[in-house]
């Protein structure tokens, strides 16, 4: 099986570069949804793979999930693709410019589409929301919970769009370094998470 794993940034994922498999090729695509989109579009343009698996960490709506946690978001959206009515905000669905069933989307989500490549992938399965700007106040939050999903990141959705474009399986993991709460570093554990993150790409790796 020939693995491409995608990443923001070097820091993610460093340890598992380090003794990566042969199996496996790393793409480091920057921080955000443009970088993501247009840099792995590149790589899938000129490769095939069986299976592409982002790898980063993420905040947490969900409290009862521990910090260092790792999971796999199967379904991801655009958390700020839209307008702002003075104090209300309405998502590209809501103002009609998208059909919330138009290809790619099912019911407003990109949504993975379970394979054979996944079979080995045994981690939590949770809802992912994609922004560009993340989470540090109490109004964004409690407009952004609204959504109910679990995991917040940068990429995620943009990742999920070219994956289901392009055809290729898929897969979006994350480990969990903060909750999604007003911004305060001081309770992150990003460490942890990092390091969580690489121990479950290497083990993960090594069975295919």
């Amino acid at each position: 099986m020939k693995v491409l794993i995608v990443a923001a940034t070097e820091a993610e994922i460093m340890a598992f570069a380090g003794m990566r498999p042969a199996c496996a090729d790393i793409l480091i695509t920057g921080v955000g949804m443009t970088a993501t989109a247009y840099t792995l579009t590149k790589k899938l343009a000129a490769n095939r793979y069986d299976l592409v698996l982002q790898a980063g960490v993420g905040g947490c709506f969900d409290s009862s999930i521990p910090l260092g946690t790792v999971v796999f978001v199967t379904a991801d959206r655009f958390g700020d693709l839209g307008a702002e009515d003075h104090d209300n905000y309405i998502d590209i669905f809501d103002m009609g410019l998208l059909g919330t069933n138009q290809p790619p989307y099912r019911n407003g989500m990109l949504v993975t589409p379970f394979s054979t490549a996944h079979s080995h992938i045994t981690l939590q399965q949770v809802s992912g929301i994609t922004v560009n700007t993340v989470s540090g106040n109490e109004k964004t939050i409690a407009r952004r919970r609204q959504y109910n999903c679990t995991v917040e990141s940068m990429e995620g959705a943009a990742f999920h769009l070219v994956c289901l474009q392009e055809g290729v399986p898929f897969a979006q993991i994350r480990s969990i370094s903060n909750y999604v709460l007003p911004r305060d570093k001081s309770t992150w554990r990003m460490k942890d998470a990092i390091i969580s993150l690489n121990d479950w790409l290497i083990d993960f790796t090594a069975k295919l």
